[in-house]
């Protein structure tokens, strides 16, 4: 069951969603990734490094999925600024599909992730809903592998369109999508 901290006693097998300290619980954090997003030792160093340097940004807030106090799951974002790196990246293709608007008064999801092992019991719609309802802006972007998968399932079922395909990150093998959504994605 889904719990919100303050909304009754957790039993030991409830999912507990709330604010996560990601300084905090990087380590944590990224262990759930490595698994769920297939990242060796050498990512993840590199991922630490961009987490934390994330969480120092204006607005960058986190919240986790918790199970009998381990974490399961997580989700960070920020209000997007057209001068971040991934920013930079993506204005080129979404302007050239005439979104480049979408960069302006967005929320963006840097990153969710669910452990496998608790995958399609709604965490990851819990955790980013709950997330961009404490959001600022009318809309929320995102970046996913450009592969028809649970997580595009997910987003396109929260209301997320696709603004650009076939998007090249530096280093990156797999080519992503930009998507966007109108905010307050829908519950349920």
């Amino acid at each position: 069951m889904l719990r919100f901290p303050g909304h009754g006693r957790p039993q030991p097998d409830d999912i507990v969603i709330g604010p996560l300290d990601l300084p905090a619980h990087v380590d944590e954090a990224l262990a759930v990734q490595a698994v769920a997003f297939g990242l060796g030792p050498d990512e993840v160093a590199v991922r630490r490094h961009i987490v934390l340097r994330h969480m120092t940004f204006p607005g960058a807030r986190a919240f986790g999925a918790t199970v009998g106090g381990r974490l399961v799951g997580f989700v960070y974002g920020m209000p997007n600024d057209r001068s971040h790196w991934w920013s930079t990246v993506v204005e080129p293709y979404l302007r050239a599909r005439g979104h480049d608007d979408w960069l302006d008064d967005s929320f963006v999801i840097t990153e969710l992730h669910v452990h496998p092992r608790h995958q399609k019991h709604g965490i990851g719609r819990a955790l980013i809903t709950t997330i961009t309802d404490t959001a600022e802006q009318p809309r929320s972007i995102l970046s996913a592998l450009d592969i028809d998968s649970p997580a595009r399932h997910l987003y396109r079922s929260l209301g997320y369109q696709d603004l650009a395909r076939q998007v090249h990150f530096p280093s990156a093998p797999t080519p992503y999508t930009v998507m966007g959504a109108p905010l307050p994605l829908p519950r349920g």
